[in-house]
């Protein structure tokens, strides 16, 4: 009886919902102001901003409507994860779960299978769902019926980084310009170039020449390049994926990324790209456009020696495929979980507020992330905001809208065992190029020209086997 009275209340609450009843604000009192929790993984100039507008809601419209907003970081994108998995689960020791968490799209459909995941197309009207960019409301449908699981608040893409001061060097020198770097073969060509031309400057010394590139997240690599070239390796439908692992696609992903870098045209040594430039390892990389905060201003040759640098931010390389026209769409949104009508109207209350054109482009020039509307992600929007921003901000921004606005955004459908599989891309490719690039370093050493130090590596045969096994591991995760 009890559960048919729920089942009714629930009815009646929906129907009301699409009416303006439940979902209205008379289920809020200013005397008796709700409280809403939101957990992120913001940390530095992204939390200060977001901490900045949560003390601006509840001095203004949360005042006036009775909602209180608390922000808690849990530390690192894992770190939330594991926080917010483990009180969904009701673990001994773990905090009350919170009303709104950050979340990717694995995350999110991992809480939503446990049933605490509020669809949110019931408080969201039209025309408000009209306003975000098309591909950032359909990452939160996870049945592909139009439900929104995942409320989108700030993204990023990826971004061509540039130490344009050694840049110019080896431009003035040899001729290299951008339009070299907007597609791998240019890349690659040009990455050749450079290792050559800084080879050439200690003659006494063989086979010491300098990476041009590295790269952040290789599983983008993977993804976005299979895209271009017209292949989507996770093929996901109703939470449920097929692989295709097409051999051609990936042999031209290897010969883009693991062959220069066995070579010694690529590299990567410090935890993130911007690190390698810091160090002078590396003098381009491809990276998250919401890192720019952290670009280095310098590269320190030593502890006691450093000369500054001048950054340029440029599209990323592109495949040339069946459809180039594909980007990387990243960048967590916020996942409302179950609780009262009141506590949910209220959360969906902050999160519009806060993607509101004026305050998401206030976020977003303040943190490094894009805006989540249409009409917000414009240049002259962001830029006629009247916001203080930095010149590499304002490089980012210019770059970031137009691959937003002249692409085909992309991030894969979540499934069960999406981190899983995403994990194998990330690391399956870049783990072997790094080991055989040590073992190539070696022979060199030991005084073999650089192509009898690689040609192991590059040959079909060991290609071959690296593919047979990476297919292996991902038909693991076919469901």
């Amino acid at each position: 009886m009890l559960q048919k009275k729920m089942g009714l209340l629930w009815g009646i609450c929906v129907f009301g919902v699409i009416l303006g009843g439940c979902g209205n604000k008379s289920l809020l009192d200013a005397k008796n102001p709700v409280t809403i929790d939101v957990w992120t993984y913001y940390n530095g100039d992204q939390l200060t901003a977001f901490d900045s507008l949560v003390e601006e809601f509840n001095e203004t419209v949360g005042k006036e409507e009775g909602i209180i907003v608390k922000g808690y970081s849990q530390g690192s994108v894992n770190d939330l994860e594991t926080n917010v998995l483990a009180a969904v689960r009701g673990e001994v020791g773990a905090d009350e779960v919170p009303n709104i968490f950050a979340a990717y799209a694995d995350t999110a459909y991992a809480v939503d299978q446990m049933g605490q995941v509020v669809d949110l197309k019931d408080y969201l009207s039209g025309e408000e769902i009209s306003a975000f960019i098309d591909s950032y409301i359909r990452e939160g449908d996870f049945s592909g019926e139009g439900e929104i699981k995942i409320f989108p608040t700030a993204k990023s893409t990826e971004i061509l980084v540039l130490n344009k001061t050694d840049w110019d060097v080896f431009s003035s020198e040899t001729g290299a310009s951008y339009e070299d770097l907007a597609d791998m073969d240019g890349l690659v060509e040009t990455a050749r170039r450079y290792y050559e031309w800084s080879d050439q400057k200690t003659p006494d010394v063989p086979n010491d020449g300098r990476a041009l590139f590295g790269r952040d997240a290789m599983a983008n690599y993977m993804l976005i390049g299979s895209m271009q070239m017209g292949t989507e390796i996770f093929q996901v439908s109703g939470g449920r994926m097929t692989l295709d692992f097409d051999k051609e696609t990936v042999r031209s992903l290897w010969n883009h990324y693991y062959v220069p870098f066995v070579k010694g045209y690529f590299a990567a040594t410090g935890r993130f790209r911007s690190d390698d430039i810091k160090t002078g390892n590396i003098i381009a990389y491809v990276g998250a456009s919401s890192g720019v905060s952290f670009l280095p201003e310098a590269v320190n040759i030593s502890d006691t020696e450093s000369y500054p640098i001048e950054m340029e931010i440029l599209p990323c390389p592109k495949f040339d495929g069946d459809d180039s026209a594909y980007a990387v769409q990243q960048g967590a949104g916020m996942v409302v979980t179950k609780g009262s009508e009141a506590e949910i109207f209220a959360s969906v209350e902050f999160l519009k507020w806060f993607t509101a054109d004026e305050r998401n482009i206030d976020f977003s020039v303040n943190s490094g992330y894009l805006p989540v509307t249409k009409t917000a992600n414009d240049k002259n929007a962001v830029m006629d905001n009247g916001a203080q921003i930095s010149d590499n901000m304002e490089k980012m921004l210019t770059v970031a809208v137009d691959t937003v606005n002249g692409n085909k955004m992309y991030t894969t459908r979540a499934f069960e065992t999406g981190t899983r599989a995403r994990n194998v891309l990330e690391y399956a490719m870049s783990d072997r190029a790094a080991a055989d690039r040590e073992a190539a370093a070696a022979r060199l050493a030991s005084g073999m020209s650089l192509e009898e130090a690689v040609a192991e590596f590059v040959s079909d045969e060991y290609f071959d086997s690296w593919y047979e096994d990476t297919l292996k591991q991902l038909q693991a995760f076919e469901n």
